[in-house]
């Protein structure tokens, strides 16, 4: 039931009320105060025609005071009555009668499609992806004012609880390619056991809050279960340990010989200070940086005057001995290790995660958290200047805010920076928007949690595809091209239409990385790219 259909129902209850109500006092001051007995129904009629100003004064004069003051109190009740009502009940009914109308159910004809419960801002990074795949989706969504935002914002969306029946026969489940729930760990085991009960075949991927509840997605019958917050902790881990990543960081193998990583630079690093151009790493290693990450910003292809700093995350192609020199070139040329070098505030999930990797790694850490548990060190409020003390955020070389609020951690950065300037600061967030705050807060390095799950979703529901880099929301993608065939690279100004770069060639199961501007595009092959969601989307528009 809708807000405005549940406040109706609550007036109607209470002008029922209020009626009887003055009904039994008039009734018993006919008779007491002006000795006048009448029936009730006479009394229940002369309030109702006072509140609806259909009549006054059928019994009147009145012969006593208190009389008067019963009827006046009258008056005044029906006025306000009259007056709630507007609000409560006529604008409501009003503004439904007018707004936009969401459906209900999608067009029978829709197909191979993915249905997606419900809107929120991981799901805005998975729609992101899916079009820049062209893949049709149809969001399930039971607010009426975020479907009604949706519709008019031109998504396909219908207005329906996403575990009932109803709901996922309105989405044509039983032709789609996959479901995504994503709501609560309770919800989606919910959504979960209503999809499989609609169309048993249809993948379910299923995100689980809490990893130790994804047995129960699991029993429920999820054919993929995601748990976004050990990845996001291991991804902010690996900008500490500075080792090449083997799950986020090396996403796409094009070969034996040849790979796409990430390489976070690290505080202390020979590379930090110089522009790109002045690096010389193409020179000194062989590869080629197809794109950064600049304090949260992606380039592709990156801007040779771009100044390195802790915050970048170069994105480049080679050989493995190539990257390894790379990798040897982005780490601090000298790292102490020292009780206490990293902090970890917070010891959810995303922080147990870190203090696991680095554990692993031999990187002592301490930990800060609200709750004395087992594995922390210092219980205490992060905002508390003597607990980040306690800790020795002060002497720390590196800090990593695993809080799951982020204004909070916006804060604790603020903190960290006054009182420890040279400390490295590694921060994860809710959402996507708070990234650039937190950069300007003093963070040295930033995942959003909503991306990491829209990501790793896309990831699950674009089999035949690769998205690479959930950390970091750089897409890499193998397509087809058939508007390029024939024509070289050069000619076809791919990079400066698009922003995009083509890394390599799959050609007769061989790939070919030498793809320089006078490569010339043939029939079948199938093109690896890198770039932003915008420009492979872009990129697929122009040669689709």
């Amino acid at each position: 039931m809708d807000t405005w259909q549940r406040r109706t129902v609550y007036y109607s209850i209470f002008v029922v009320f209020v009626t009887v109500a003055f009904s039994v006092v008039y009734d018993y001051g006919m008779s007491a105060f002006d000795g006048r007995p009448i029936p009730f129904l006479h009394s229940v009629r002369v309030v109702v025609e006072t509140f609806t100003t259909t009549g006054y004064g059928s019994d009147s004069p009145w012969n006593t005071d208190a009389m008067r003051v019963i009827v006046i109190l009258m008056d005044l009740a029906g006025l306000v009555l009259i007056v709630l009502a507007l609000p409560v009940v006529g604008s409501p009914v009003l503004q439904d009668v007018l707004s936009t109308t969401v459906p209900t159910t999608v067009d029978d004809g829709l197909s191979d499609h993915v249905v997606i419960c419900t809107h929120n801002s991981r799901a805005e990074t998975l729609i992101a992806e899916l079009d820049s795949f062209d893949k049709e989706y149809v969001i399930v969504e039971p607010d009426r004012e975020t479907a009604k935002e949706l519709y008019e914002g031109g998504h396909r969306v219908i207005r329906a609880e996403p575990d009932s029946l109803s709901g996922l026969r309105g989405a044509n489940l039983a032709d789609a390619t996959a479901v995504v729930a994503d709501v609560s760990d309770t919800v989606d085991t919910s959504i979960v056991l209503t999809a499989k009960e609609v169309a048993e075949d249809v993948p379910v991927v299923s995100v689980v809050e809490e990893p130790d509840r994804a047995r129960y997605h699991e029993l429920a019958g999820a054919d993929t279960v995601l748990s976004p917050r050990p990845l996001l902790g291991e991804s902010l881990a690996r900008k500490l340990t500075t080792g090449v990543s083997t799950e986020l960081g090396d996403g796409v193998e094009l070969g034996e010989d040849f790979d796409i990583v990430e390489l976070p630079i690290s505080r202390g690093s020979e590379l930090v200070g110089e522009t790109l151009a002045e690096s010389g790493l193409r020179e000194q290693t062989g590869v080629n940086v197809i794109g950064a990450w600049f304090r949260g910003e992606f380039q592709s292809p990156p801007s040779p005057s771009a100044r390195l700093d802790s915050s970048t995350v170069l994105l480049v192609t080679g050989r493995p001995e190539q990257l390894e020199q790379l990798r040897g070139m982005t780490v601090s040329s000298v790292r102490q290790v020292s009780t206490g070098e990293t902090v970890i505030i917070g010891y959810g999930e995303v922080g147990k995660r870190v203090a696991e990797v680095l554990a692993e790694a031999g990187i002592e850490h301490s930990v800060i958290d609200i709750e004395d548990q087992p594995g922390v060190d210092v219980a205490g409020d992060a905002t508390d200047h003597d607990v980040l003390e306690a800790a020795g955020v002060h002497e720390a070389g590196s800090v990593v805010l695993a809080l799951p609020d982020d204004t909070t951690a916006k804060f604790v950065a603020l903190m960290i920076k006054e009182h420890a300037p040279e400390t490295e600061i590694v921060a994860r967030i809710q959402q996507p928007e708070a990234m650039g705050k937190m950069y300007r807060a003093g963070a040295d390095y930033v995942l959003a949690l909503a991306s990491v799950t829209g990501r790793m979703t896309a990831s699950a529901v674009l089999e035949d595809e690769t998205v690479l880099s959930p950390d970091t929301q750089v897409d890499v993608i193998r397509t087809a091209a058939p508007g390029l065939v024939g024509r070289t690279l050069g000619d076809a100004e791919v990079r400066s239409q698009t922003g995009c770069t083509v890394v390599a060639v799959e050609r007769d199961g061989e790939v070919l990385t030498d793809v320089g501007p006078d490569f010339r595009v043939e029939a079948n092959d199938d093109l690896v790219i890198a770039g932003t969601d915008a420009g492979t989307n872009k990129f697929q528009e122009i040669v689709g």
